[in-house]
């Protein structure tokens, strides 16, 4: 699914290409997208639409930060080694 991000002002943003929410809240929004995981950050957040048919997401708020994040390969390596 393609994948693309639409900032309008620092105030607005519309995501395409997410396949899930982890967590939300006025601060932080983490969202995993064919892309990998997206962290936005911001004050004020407010999601306003999730269609996870055709994957489009929107949001509000005043965004200080949009991030991707490598996915974690073997995050649970010592603990996987501690118990073997």
């Amino acid at each position: 699914m393609p994948h693309n991000l639409i900032m309008e002002d620092r105030k607005r943003l519309l995501v395409s290409g997410v396949q899930d929410v982890d967590c939300f809240d006025e601060q932080t929004v983490i969202l995993y997208t064919s892309m990998g995981r997206l962290v936005i950050q911001g004050r004020g957040l407010h999601v306003n639409a999730l269609n996870v048919d055709t994957g489009e997401f929107s949001m509000e708020g005043d965004f200080t930060a949009l991030t991707y994040a490598e996915e974690e390969k073997g995050r649970f390596g010592f603990l996987s080694r501690l118990f073997r």
